[in-house]
């Protein structure tokens, strides 16, 4: 969330940040007079803390009991105006960086650059369920079948794809000299520190997940309520909170991590969407990356994430654009995001594959994880999330791009040493 000081310092903003973002709307008078009666009942807690010390140094049994009663009151109330304040406060959307486009959807989004001419062939493109279903590396009936609907089974060469995918991209995150390189691409002169592979939890408890801020849209969750668990929509969800609750030295940062694990997400608002293919799943695979940052170097984290976003693919040598995301259709807690699209000649269109989602301090606000500096003071870490790549739709974008004519599918050579061989073919 973002900071109480810099809400009542800046109310226009917010409030033009919340109809930007098409957020709830948020009485911040109501939220103004929560904050300064929840200053004077902590005030007065402390006061009558101190009453109750005297006392007990006095021996003074009556005035204890009569203390201890006032101060119950006086906690019930500030419970409860804290509930109500914390309540507000979650709702209002993190501002945009300034070089964010105000948008209401989509088509605000910006197009920042583009690699590669766009895949032409000499005959008709499929597309890659077609392809996928005639080599028999893909097999959606049977997944529906046994799972329903947004379901998959890759089969064979098409899975040690997915399975090479993981090594390349880990020798890269983890590869020193590599991560050099990108960050001199990307102009960003940051610290480079491999990415640490974590294997984490699937599941979360959904008040970790709502201090995340990425609770809601609850319809996307798949929700466990007898257990108060919630399966994760992406890795970043059980990453972000590593440090939940602590305070990281600012000589340790930044923190980078990495993890591969399966993504579940309900794609309840997605109804004859991508019913064809691996585009759209219910439950998908991806491999992403969470970093901890000063927030002087936030920004340009940001830009070596989406350096190694490009950098990974170039060596996969698909045409791709980055775009940076509108108000509109951006996610209420972040502050700045970009998205890779990859061109898919068979749709012959650019698809999303990878976003990075900037955060700034406001999940660590909410997360309460914070920066000792070296001075002593205390400050939020900055967060960013991305997508170093989903499985499926780097699938879909390979098989799309390396397509021949007689269905068989050509395998990037930056993959062949992890697959065996050159060609997929039935």
């Amino acid at each position: 969330m973002l900071d109480i000081k810099f809400i009542l310092g800046n109310k226009r903003i917010v409030e033009e940040t919340i109809q930007n973002k098409k957020g709830e709307p948020v009485d911040l008078g109501k939220l103004e007079s929560l904050y300064e009666e929840r200053k004077k009942l902590r005030q007065k807690v402390t006061e009558i803390n101190q009453k109750r010390n005297i006392a007990a140094k006095e021996r003074n049994v009556d005035e204890g009991k009569k203390l201890r009663v006032e101060l119950q009151k006086a906690e019930d109330e500030l419970d409860r105006i804290e509930k109500e304040f914390v309540r507000l406060m979650i709702k209002i959307p993190n501002v945009a960086s300034p070089d964010t486009p105000i948008g209401s959807d989509e088509s605000h989004n910006k197009v920042v650059r583009q690699w590669g001419d766009k895949t032409k062939f000499n005959f008709k493109a499929k597309e890659h369920d077609e392809l996928g279903k005639e080599l028999g590396v893909i097999d959606s009936e049977k997944a529906a079948d046994i799972s329903g609907a947004r379901f998959t089974y890759l089969k064979g060469d098409l899975a040690m794809i997915q399975y090479a995918l993981f090594h390349f991209v880990m020798n890269v995150l983890t590869n020193e000299e590599t991560l050099k390189e990108i960050a001199n691409e990307a102009g960003a002169d940051i610290s480079v520190k491999p990415f640490v592979p974590v294997v984490p939890p699937l599941m979360m408890k959904t008040a970790v997940m709502n201090r995340m801020a990425r609770l809601d849209p609850i319809d996307e969750r798949y929700v466990f309520e007898k257990d108060d668990l919630v399966l994760i929509g992406s890795a970043e969800h059980t990453l972000g909170p590593l440090h939940m609750d602590e305070v990281i030295e600012d000589k340790n940062l930044p923190l980078r991590y990495v993890a591969f694990t399966p993504a579940f997400r309900r794609e309840a608002g997605s109804y004859g969407k991508d019913t064809k293919g691996i585009i759209r799943q219910h439950q998908f695979d991806k491999i992403e990356m969470e970093t901890f940052t000063r927030p002087e170097d936030s920004l340009k984290e940001q830009d070596f994430i989406v350096g190694i976003q490009e950098y990974i693919m170039r060596k996969l040598k698909i045409p791709y654009q980055v775009v940076i995301i509108c108000t509109g259709d951006m996610g209420l807690p972040d502050y700045r995001q970009f998205d890779i699209d990859a061109w898919m000649p068979g749709q012959h269109k650019y698809r999303e594959t990878h976003t990075s989602d900037l955060m700034n301090g406001y999940q660590a606000r909410r997360l309460n994880t914070r920066i000792k500096k070296s001075d002593g003071k205390m400050e939020p870490v900055h967060m960013n999330d991305a997508t170093a790549l989903a499985m499926g739709r780097a699938l879909a974008a390979i098989m799309e791009n390396y397509q021949k004519e007689d269905g068989s599918i050509k395998v990037p050579d930056v993959l062949q040493k992890y697959v065996g061989k050159e060609v997929i073919e039935s």
